[in-house]
């Protein structure tokens, strides 16, 4: 493969994809790498390396409102917002110590790109709910906007909406702009003990629905809780419910829960420092990382509704072994399971398939992942219209073909 293509300015990009067009070639879109090994190890002809389009370019703390090159670090962003006492609620995990990375490699583009959201996707959304506006290179290799630098923007198709998610198959993000809220006064972490999976569900979905207002919610095996360091004495599962806001407010709330779930077993408290903390690493999911016992092991990112979380992370510790973490009150099932030719992609698509659930394959060896389904298969109509809309934008396949499925 050739030296990758390293724009500096927007127009750059445009002449990179107009290359490739005139020569019959295919681009990897990049950025600084943090999630390059997940999805179809394809192969493409040349990279087009984003990571030289970094800045902010502009931030209104009052407007609630920030506007930045797709290759502006995230350290950077949220370094830039902190100081304005805000933060991008939805919370973007960094992939860097599951994938064997640095940490903190992450962009803003390669963020919308991945849709990424962390442990408050079940207060605040994913990244497409806080994503404004956009300007992009499309597979024709032409430039184009969408969106506007105002919170309420209703001019327009809402391609923000189809643009996230789609791992660089459809366009190549030079600028994005994206929502931004207060930082809460202050946190608290109620801590369930000794709960199976299934219970679990049922006290996260209790909690949810109370005048609690919990922001986010998980439950950690008890295999698991051992490696995570705030929680790693308690000896057994945790399920952990999060409460942010002002201090008088999180009191009263932290009440409520007591209350609710006081009769259901031994209860404890992480305040401010310790809550932060372990949020982060159920965010990051460190008890997968590639240093840990589990570093050897395949990861699989599994979201389903609530409900049925719990079936699926026991349907797939009896019949591969390994180990769960439940995110998003059961929703999202992180799954480690132990290495095997093919990942346990047979296992794992069908079972995720019967409860109408998406998973998407992201650790495993790149011989693994260029022959599975790294993202579940979509259903016929589905995959139709994905295909309609790839052709829209890239009617030659030039941007990261192969990225998601084969052939696409």
């Amino acid at each position: 493969m050739s030296e990758p293509l390293r724009p500096r300015e927007p127009k750059q990009v445009e002449e990179a994809v107009a290359w490739a067009l005139e020569q019959g070639k295919t681009l990897e879109l990049l950025g600084h790498g943090s999630k390059r090994a997940i999805g179809r190890a394809a192969q493409w002809d040349a990279t087009l390396d984003l990571s030289g389009l970094m800045g902010i370019t502009l931030y209104e703390p009052e407007e609630l409102v920030m506007s930045a090159k797709a290759g502006t670090p995230l350290a950077e962003i949220n370094a830039v917002v902190a100081q304005g006492r805000q933060q991008l609620a939805f919370e973007p995990m960094d992939y860097g110590p599951l994938l064997g990375g640095a940490s903190g490699a992450a962009t803003i583009g390669g963020a919308i790109a991945a849709n990424l959201s962390g442990p408050r996707r079940i207060k605040a959304g994913a990244a497409r709910d806080h994503f404004l506006g956009f300007t992009a290179v499309s597979g024709r290799g032409e430039t184009f906007k969408s969106g506007g630098r105002v919170v309420k923007n209703v001019t327009g198709y809402d391609l923000c909406k189809l643009v996230a998610g789609s791992w660089g198959t459809l366009a190549a993000m030079t600028d994005v702009t994206i929502k931004t809220l207060p930082i809460a006064e202050t946190e608290q972490t109620v801590l369930v003990l000794g709960l199976d999976a299934a219970t679990a569900a049922k006290v996260m979905a209790a909690a949810l629905g109370s005048f609690a207002d919990v922001s986010a919610a998980t439950h950690i095996p008890a295999a698991v809780a051992s490696d995570v360091a705030e929680i790693a004495t308690a000896g057994t599962a945790v399920t952990a419910l999060r409460l942010e806001g002002v201090a008088p407010s999180v009191t009263q709330r932290k009440a409520v829960l007591e209350t609710l779930l006081g009769p259901l077993g031994a209860l404890a408290v992480l305040e401010e420092a310790a809550s932060r903390s372990i949020w982060r690493s159920i965010r990051d999911v460190t008890p997968f990382a590639t240093g840990t016992s589990r570093g050897g092991h395949d990861i699989w990112r599994i979201s389903t509704a609530p409900t049925r979380g719990a079936d699926i992370g026991q349907a797939l510790a009896d019949k591969a072994g390994g180990d769960v973490l439940y995110d998003w009150a059961g929703g999202l099932v992180w799954a480690a399971l132990p290495r095997s030719d093919d990942a346990h992609a047979d296992l794992v698509h069908p079972i995720v398939a019967q409860s109408g659930g998406h998973a998407m394959l992201i650790r495993a060896p790149a011989a693994v992942r260029a022959k599975v389904d790294v993202f579940t298969p979509e259903p016929a109509p589905l995959a139709a219209l994905t295909q309609r809309v790839r052709k829209g934008f890239d009617p030659q396949g030039v941007l990261n073909p192969g990225r998601m499925w084969a052939g696409v």
